[in-house]
């Protein structure tokens, strides 16, 4: 089995002015993909679009600021959402599976590799995982922000070869849509001078967010292309199109992995310069007597992000004890073990 392919849509793309799903592109995207899928390749598809297909159902206002209605919105959306793509993939005779997500799934070493093993059950009988934001149960704590955060998380913990992230225009442009002399920026090394537009109507991220989920993925070791659908059959056949975004090499683990781009931060350590030391150079665990201040309190069991000096991060760890128990700096206590530690 080929290394999996992960693409996602955002809801301008999937659903119509009108409400109403946004067939024809679903059937395109279905269509060269499911040729992949023929060839061995496993695709997993994330789609927004629920929120929107809801709101059109039940007749209710596309404001993002009301959680309820959102909520109620989406759980209707589901269900003809997926019912989209179970039509769009139906020539290509592949079934279609629903896994929604929440940042708490993705939180939590075990539901994380859960949520791995569901996804590899799929691809070997052939199935097309259709993945999105569990926005019915969600809230701002548990939430990714946003469907293409959730795309390079799920591209990264696959280990997926390639991440496109669809969007209307081509690539991320020099400047907004339909401004002159707006240009494809090639190279995403190269969008620093790049002046951004906003989000959609329909959608919650736009490209800012587009770019961000690449960077994020691309460092995972996941090469990530943004791109329009128009493009999707050239890109999946090699040809340069859209903004490529070159993958970091990387030999961590699943589970370094998941600590540096899944599990949230309860709280962030400035530690002094002897504690960077030990842990950067020497691969030492943090001990407490090396720590300056926190943010937040934390518990056992807490992500932690760790700074030297404030501000500047240079590692990622999960806590072995409460807050409360370094607030002396103790010359014994262990904060983050070296094996649940990663610098970043």
């Amino acid at each position: 089995m080929n290394p999996p392919l992960v693409v996602k849509l955002g809801s301008n793309l999937v659903v119509r002015p009108d409400g109403r799903p946004e067939h024809e592109t679903l059937r395109q995207v279905a269509t060269e993909l499911g040729a992949l899928v023929a060839g061995g390749t496993p695709v997993a598809v994330v789609s927004s679009g629920a929120i929107a297909l809801g709101a059109a159902l039940g007749g209710l206002p596309k404001s993002r600021k009301r959680l309820a209605r959102l909520q109620a919105a989406s759980a209707l959306g589901q269900a003809e959402l997926q019912r989209a793509w179970h039509e769009a993939f139906a020539p290509s005779g592949l079934h279609v599976a629903q896994v929604l997500l929440t940042g708490a799934e993705i939180a939590e070493r075990r539901t994380y590799v859960n949520v791995r093993n569901a996804l590899q059950a799929l691809f070997e009988i052939r199935a097309v995982p259709i993945l999105n934001e569990n926005d019915a149960t969600s809230t701002d704590e548990i939430s990714f922000g946003d469907n293409d955060i959730l795309a390079a998380q799920v591209a990264v913990l696959i280990r997926a070869a390639t991440l496109i992230l669809l969007t209307t225009a081509d690539g991320v442009l020099s400047h907004p849509p339909g401004t002159a002399h707006a240009t494809v920026i090639a190279d995403g090394r190269d969008i620093e001078g790049a002046v951004l537009g906003g989000p959609s109507a329909l959608g919650a991220g736009g490209i800012e967010s587009k770019i961000r989920a690449a960077q994020l993925a691309a460092a995972g070791g996941v090469e990530t292309v943004i791109g329009s659908p128009s493009s999707l059959g050239l890109l999946l056949r090699g040809e340069p199109r859209g903004t490529r975004f070159a993958p970091s090499p990387t030999a961590d683990s699943g589970f370094k992995l998941w600590l540096r781009y899944g599990k949230p931060a309860a709280s962030t350590l400035e530690i002094d310069a002897g504690a960077a030391r030990a842990i950067c150079e020497a691969g030492r665990s943090l001990l407490a007597v090396g720590v300056v201040s926190w943010t937040r309190h934390f518990q056992a069991g807490d992500g932690l992000e760790i700074c030297h000096p404030a501000q500047t991060l240079i590692a990622r760890g999960i806590s072995s004890v409460d807050a409360r128990d370094i607030e002396t700096r103790p010359l014994d206590v262990e904060v983050v073990h070296r094996d649940r530690l990663v610098l970043v």
